[in-house]
């Protein structure tokens, strides 16, 4: 199997500041350009925005979106 440490820098969606991480990316097909995507829950540390971050093992980063929790369920009517 192999293993990557991949370092992702981007702009936050909230805030437009700079943030950047590092990942560990592990698997079978790691090695196959073009071909993986990964994607993965970053929280800004300047506003708190949770981004969710789409990139390839390369450390090409394909998008960076706000990352949009689970619905809430709806509450039954008083009436």
């Amino acid at each position: 199997m192999m293993e990557l440490k991949v370092i992702l820098d981007f702009a936050c969606c909230g805030c437009q500041e700079p943030v950047s991480v590092t990942v560990k990316c592990e698997g079978k097909n790691l090695n196959e350009a073009g071909r993986a995507v990964v994607a993965v829950n970053v929280p800004c540390p300047t506003c708190g925005l949770i981004n969710q971050l789409c990139f390839e093992p390369n450390g090409t980063v394909r998008s960076v979106t706000p990352r949009h929790g689970a619905r809430p369920l709806p509450e039954p009517s008083l009436n």
